[in-house]
């Protein structure tokens, strides 16, 4: 029986060891094993490695030897794989392309909002400022026939107001100094790369001035309306007051230049300037799309933007009016000018979508942010008509976004005055109805836009932040949860509180911080800071990140990280 087993275990071994002579001899050299005869049979597993080596060889023979183009291009065109294995980075991806794609309407959507707000900014200049003086005056002259009864013989708005008239006036004569005409021959004279040069210059010197202007202004005007009994730390009101006439006249002239030298684009021959001067707002891409963004700095940039196209916009006019007169304002040189016109916005908006689109892709934030931003301007609109006002509109609009109207309103005055001669009764007439109708304009403007910052505000849940005092530097202790909640008849009253006149505050009154749901909304925390307690993740996110409503600093250079 044992040398039945033996014999069996062989066979059994190679399967019969059949295919054993057709693997190498391999079943022949466990024959002799299993007779006795020899020596004892090798270990199972060596006898099935060699198996399986032998097989790999066959294999690997029979591959090479099937090897071809036809079967390569076959394997290339019907090998498969399945996406679902990678769910999460595909649909990552096909949200960008969405983000990508609602970028252009969520962006012009700001766009609009902000040159409206600009708009509204610069017709006060026309419209309001010079009634409001008129008004201020009559207090002051007429102010001994009533008595000082009060301890200010101006309000603080009223001499601001008397402080920007006489800016804007002296100004306005100091530009009959400078000839428009000889600038723009000294300007068309020079060669194509000089005025490339020239205008890359002069547009980094309209940020310097912008940039540092609005401070020069508000320390005039703190300076006139700082309470008397305080200390006096300053060089006084004149000094301050010549600082602003020469910041207003130069940055006047800066931008005449500009206009210039647009206007030289304009007319040459063949247009090389001016597509040089459009290819400069793509490079502008560059210095932009590849840097690191947070919402704070994109809403400067965005801040930037506006303020820069709605300036293109009035260099445009100014232009127009320049040729028009030159042509005796013949309305068919208009169309002539009207291609030219439509190029530049057309470049401008078309780089202002590429620029925002791939920084929003690039830094991974959504095309919602800029509801927060129309939220955060119009925040500034309702906020100004409040009785606890602590601005004016207009300098709220420059100190965001940098846009400084009493230049542009100078320069857009000398050109208007020099560009239109006023003969006869029926040219003062048309310039009245043309004066009130800047000023329905002003008002129907400010109403519509009222109305849309009321709705954004409601919409973004910051009515509860309107109703507070205007934070202040100085830390004081956080409410009690009464004070805190929002009244039921805050909602109600939002857009009739917005039209109030504003009253003066005590100085004895600190006002207070209140932590609401409208500071979680404007400002933009990390994930890991949800989970904080209410008190403290409010301080660090102060001294991490800026809310939205704290960046009054209107840098145009809003490239840079903080």
């Amino acid at each position: 029986m044992a040398g039945v087993g033996d014999a069996a275990a062989p066979g059994a071994g190679g399967q019969g060891g059949a295919d054993g002579p057709q693997r190498g001899g391999g079943g022949q050299a466990e024959q002799p094993g299993g007779s006795g005869l020899g020596p004892p049979p090798a270990p199972q597993h060596t006898e099935t490695l060699g198996f399986y080596e032998s097989d790999r060889r066959r294999e690997r023979r029979r591959s090479r030897a099937e090897l071809s183009l036809l079967r390569f291009l076959s394997a290339e065109l019907t090998r498969g794989y399945f996406l679902e294995h990678n769910e999460a980075k595909y649909t990552e991806r096909r949200e960008r392309v969405y983000t990508c794609m609602r970028i252009p309407r969520e962006l012009e959507k700001l766009m609009v909002f902000g040159i409206f707000l600009c708009l509204d900014a610069f017709l006060y200049v026309f419209t309001l400022l010079p009634l409001r003086v008129l008004l201020a005056l009559f207090r002051l002259f007429t102010l001994p026939c009533y008595g000082l009864r009060d301890r200010r013989l101006l309000q603080p708005a009223q001499v601001c107001d008397i402080l920007k008239g006489v800016i804007l006036v002296i100004c306005y004569f100091m530009m009959h100094y400078v000839d428009y005409s000889m600038m723009y021959h000294l300007i068309r004279g020079q060669s194509v790369i000089k005025l490339y040069i020239i205008y890359n210059m002069l547009e980094v010197a309209d940020r310097l001035f912008s940039s540092f202007g609005q401070d020069i202004l508000d320390a005039l005007y703190w300076t006139a309306t700082e309470p008397k009994e305080r200390k006096r730390a300053h060089i006084g009101v004149i000094p301050h007051f010549f600082m602003a006439v020469l910041y207003v006249f130069l940055h006047a002239i800066l931008i005449m230049v500009q206009a210039t030298t647009l206007n030289v684009a304009f007319n040459s021959h063949n247009k090389s300037l001016l597509t040089i001067m459009m290819s400069n707002n793509f490079v502008e891409i560059k210095g932009s799309v590849f840097k690191k963004f947070e919402k704070n700095n994109l809403f400067q940039m965005s801040n930037s933007d506006i303020k820069e196209r709605f300036t293109n916009y009035v260099l445009l006019l100014i232009v127009c009016l320049r040729n028009m007169e030159q042509f005796s304002w013949n309305p068919d040189h208009l169309w002539v000018l009207f291609p030219d016109v439509c190029m530049v916005i057309a470049s401008e908006i078309a780089v202002d979508i590429v620029k925002h689109a791939f920084i929003t892709k690039f830094n991974d934030i959504t095309a919602d942010v800029y509801s927060e931003y129309r939220a955060s301007l119009a925040f500034d609109l309702v906020s100004s008509r409040q009785k606890n006002a602590y601005t004016d509109y207009s300098d709220s609009v420059a100190r965001r976004m940098g846009f400084i109207p009493l230049p542009l309103a100078v320069l857009l005055i000398r050109v208007v005055t020099s560009s239109i001669k006023v003969q006869g009764i029926l040219s003062y007439a048309c310039v009245i109805l043309f004066y009130f109708g800047l000023i329905s304009l002003k008002v129907l403007n400010s109403i519509v836009l009222l109305g849309k910052s009321c709705q954004y505000v409601k919409e973004a849940k910051m009515e509860e932040k309107l109703f507070n005092p205007p934070p202040t530097s100085t830390p004081s202790k956080p409410p009690s949860k009464s004070q805190s909640k929002c009244k039921p008849s805050q909602e109600e009253n939002l857009s009739a509180a917005v039209t109030s006149q504003p009253s003066h505050q005590k100085e004895n009154v600190t006002p207070l911080l209140v932590t609401s749901n409208s500071d979680q909304f404007l400002t933009t925390p990390d994930g890991d800071e949800k989970d904080m307690p209410q008190e403290n993740s409010e301080l660090k996110h102060r001294s991490s990140k800026k809310d939205l409503l704290d960046i009054d600093r209107f840098t145009i250079c809003g490239n840079r990280i903080d």
